[in-house]
């Protein structure tokens, strides 16, 4: 078991059919203790009744900078220590530029780049004190493309952010032992969207994909149970692309 005895805080790992609960699952099969943070009660309460203890759940709005620390500060005092943490809280709007208000970039924003800071911010502490661990940051095509999958102008602002963030946190950390990398998905056969993304659109979508489909959820958790754990112990600072050839550089 690849992550056997490590502790794992997973933010936006509510959604049963999200990344976060994907990554959760493998984790859990390679002996990492979880915990589940989400700001949706209702997913949590899910996820409560899918993971038996050792494995928890937390409430948290990861743009909130005191409940991020809060919740972060209680992921340690309840499982001991933090090792890794899958960074992968986000939102996601199709609006045009000239449809976006402040409010509606401000949501993404927040979520997307500030909450991402906040909570990999207050993890740090607790890595030094393990003389090492990892962080994986969920970045999206999004930020490489400029949008146009589904995301536009804001989200992949948001997401190119989360790659430079990752990029700056590697290059700082990484003398004290802490490895940051970003994952860039393609688009996935869940429902990141909230329903939005129709069966029609996938279709079109999977049609330019050099795979010729989609990508899973559970494809990425291996590609965060690769960067996490000791299979990639000279790997920081990069980006790895999951997306079936859609964006090849």
């Amino acid at each position: 078991m690849l992550l056997k005895g490590k502790s794992v805080a997973i933010t936006g790992a509510g959604a049963r059919l999200g990344i976060g609960r994907a990554t959760a699952r493998l984790f859990a099969e390679h002996g990492a203790e979880i915990a589940l943070i989400d700001y949706d009660k209702q997913a949590l309460a899910d996820a409560e009744r899918e993971f038996a203890l050792p494995h928890r759940v937390y409430e948290c709005d990861v743009s909130d900078r005191s409940q991020a620390r809060k919740t972060i500060d209680q992921v340690a005092a309840d499982f001991g220590k933090i090792d890794i943490l899958i960074n992968n809280a986000g939102v996601v709007s199709p609006s045009l530029i000239d449809e976006i208000d402040e409010a509606e970039f401000d949501h993404i924003m927040d979520t997307n780049v500030k909450g991402n800071f906040m909570v990999a911010q207050a993890v740090v502490p607790y890595l030094r004190a393990q003389k090492g661990g990892a962080i994986v940051c969920i970045s999206s095509i999004a930020g490489q493309l400029g949008g146009g999958v589904f995301g536009r102008s804001h989200y992949a602002t948001s997401k190119a952010g989360i790659m430079g963030m990752a990029r700056a946190f590697a290059r700082e950390l990484a003398p004290e032992g802490i490895r940051v990398n970003a994952i860039a998905p393609g688009t996935l056969d869940n429902d990141f969207t909230k329903g939005r993304m129709t069966d029609e659109i996938k279709a079109k979508i999977a049609s330019n994909v050099p795979m010729g489909r989609l990508g899973t959820p559970e494809e990425l958790a291996n590609a965060c149970l690769f960067l996490a754990s000791d299979m990639s112990s000279y790997v920081t600072g990069a980006t790895l692309d999951v997306n079936g050839g859609l964006f090849i550089h």
